[in-house]
């Protein structure tokens, strides 16, 4: 673990630790400023993916970098919650604010808890119903602990609610990650530069990204959809995951990527405008799902489960690994042009305008006086198509 600084806290408190919870925050730090503590705990510790996205956030009042790094779920929560707990001793601050569902976000809350700080969680409702997925004990604990949701989706809320939480605790924001992608999006003409230093042409690729555990630590899974998308007509442009990249060496699987183009992960600009240019995405990713709708391009999501139905039946589809993967693919790839068409005309889920100053908003009237100076916006979020019925709250585990 790094030196922590001396002296004053900010404000706030932001705790994150992954290169997602980075890009995703970085509308709200750059709103902050100077009032915006930062702990990155280092649980993303791939020096590559981390740089790239560091250098494109706004500077916050004060950074920490604490270097938690991998290992086993139950020693890295354990190590983050301590180290947190270190900056928040040492740098009093009016709230604490964690992002998503990962083990750096689960630990922001606990130490916001034991410290007995005011916890906001951005993106707060997201549920899959799925008791095996490792983040859903995570954002339903969060959630929970939380003195303030800021639920991203009408859906999102109606979880909240379903599970006790209190509507006074609850506003609807948007995603915030609306305004980061918006803010770094690359114009058409840099876009063509990223698609021509790859060779590409715009619909003429898929672009792939593969990295959850359930998929990528399970030879099967991982080899079933390497050799789907080698099946695919078009070239496919797979930004390796540095898990990805270690599971493919270990099961043997590099022959593999022969025949897909294989490249590095990418800073963020680079790849919106590889997700813009492609006829088609497939990924495991849970952001992405929320990216194309605002891109407006179709996802084929590889998981058994998804904590953001909004997107189903407009721009993405939820597969398993296997042949389904393929025919999804080959369905968007009927009509490119046409979809694209389509797609441009519908709404994302997720809200416009700017998710972050009514998360600022919600903030001031949670803790008093002006964390920082900000009008809240009225929140544009088209209703959901469908909503779930209530669900047994799944119970949170130490051992999942």
């Amino acid at each position: 673990m790094g030196p922590i600084d001396k002296g004053t806290g900010g404000a706030v408190t932001m705790v994150c630790g992954t290169r997602p919870e980075l890009i995703k925050l970085a509308p709200l730090i750059r709103l902050m400023g100077s009032s915006a503590t930062v702990v990155y705990t280092g649980q993303h510790y791939d020096t590559a993916m981390y740089h790239r996205i560091r250098r494109d956030i706004g500077q916050p009042g004060r950074f920490h970098e604490l270097a938690v790094g991998g290992g086993r779920r139950g020693a890295q929560l354990g190590a983050a919650v301590a180290a947190v707990d270190e900056v928040l001793d040492r740098h009093p601050t009016r709230a604490v604010i964690v992002q998503g569902d990962t083990t750096s976000a689960l630990a922001g809350a606990l130490a916001a808890n034991a410290n007995d700080v005011p916890l906001v969680h951005v993106e707060a409702g997201l549920r899959s119903y799925d008791r095996a997925m490792p983040e859903e004990h995570n954002r339903v604990a969060i959630d929970h602990l939380a003195d303030l949701c800021c639920a991203p989706t009408a859906l999102n809320r109606t979880n909240l609610l379903a599970e006790s939480v209190p509507d006074e605790r609850i506003a609807i924001t948007g995603n915030t990650v609306v305004e980061a992608l918006v803010s770094a999006l690359p114009g058409h003409a840099e876009e063509a530069v990223v698609l021509a230093a790859h060779r590409l042409e715009r619909d003429g690729y898929v672009l792939a990204t593969i990295h959850r555990p359930e998929n990528v630590d399970d030879r099967g899974n991982l080899e079933t959809i390497l050799r789907e998308l080698n099946r695919l007509p078009l070239r496919v442009v797979l930004p390796l995951h540095p898990r990805t990249a270690k599971r493919v060496e270990a099961f043997g699987l590099t022959a593999l990527l022969d025949r897909l183009t294989v490249v590095e992960p990418q800073a963020y600009p680079a790849f919106l405008a590889l997700a813009r240019g492609a006829a088609v995405v497939v990924s495991d990713s849970g952001g992405i799902q929320e990216e194309v709708s605002v891109l407006k391009r179709p996802v084929v999501v590889v998981r058994r489960s998804t904590e953001r139905p909004e997107i189903e039946g407009t721009f993405g589809t939820l597969v398993p690994p296997g042949p389904r993967l393929t025919a999804e693919v080959l369905r968007w790839l009927d009509d490119v042009a046409g979809h694209r068409e389509r797609l441009e005309h519908i709404p994302s889920p997720y809200g416009t305008g700017s998710p972050s100053a009514r998360i600022a908003a919600a903030l001031r009237r949670l803790v008093g006086g002006d964390p920082v100076a900000v009008s809240p916006e009225p929140v544009v979020v088209p209703p959901p198509a469908s909503r779930r019925p209530a669900a047994r709250v799944p119970r949170s585990s130490s051992s999942s």
